[in-house]
């Protein structure tokens, strides 16, 4: 297995040469540009454990976020969770506090379908995509609490940003027409 690799730089903004970047991140520097919102972006091999996120998230001067995209029993209803990295999800208490029939992880093609993004790329940036608000957004309440900064993937997982919380919430949330749920994990 090839070695994680973290480029030593720290940038702010888009990448200046995007040749080899997918459209679906283009489009997010795109978005977060015409709103205004200033990132600091950390590009690095793909990720696709939260523990490959642990030195990202050093390096970015943040607490790790999980992001799980689940749905119901019935594949009905479809879920975005965002939590503390280092907080067990536990699949009954949060089926219990939203009123749904038992949760689990939504398929790869849900997400692409849905959010446009690949299995651990999940990110909020990826509600961007969701067009019909299928995807209900859950934040666990220590995510909002004494974070100023989140992190994220700019819908893939070779690159993390670092975007004030305040920006997510009440930019570019209306903008996507997405509003989020408190839960308590």
């Amino acid at each position: 297995m090839d070695e994680f690799y973290i480029d030593p730089n720290l940038y702010t903004g888009r990448p200046a040469d995007t040749a080899g970047r997918l459209p679906r991140e283009i489009r997010t520097y795109d978005l977060l540009d015409s709103l205004g919102i200033t990132y600091q972006r950390l590009d690095h091999s793909a990720t696709y454990t939260i523990e490959a996120c642990h030195d990202i998230d050093k390096r970015l001067g943040i607490d790790i976020c999980k992001n799980l995209f689940l749905c119901n029993a019935q594949k009905t209803s479809f879920y975005l969770l965002m939590m503390p990295g280092k907080k067990k999800f536990r699949t009954a208490v949060l089926s219990k506090e939203i009123g749904s029939a038992r949760l689990s992880f939504a398929s790869a093609e849900a997400m692409e379908e849905f959010l446009d993004i690949t299995p651990g790329s999940v990110s909020v940036l990826g509600l961007m995509n969701d067009k019909n608000c299928r995807v209900r957004l859950l934040i666990d309440e220590d995510v909002l609490n004494g974070h100023a900064y989140l992190g994220c993937h700019p819908c893939v997982n070779t690159s993390s940003l670092r975007i004030k919380t305040s920006d997510i919430l009440e930019k570019l949330l209306p903008s996507v027409g997405h509003s989020y749920t408190v839960v308590k994990l």
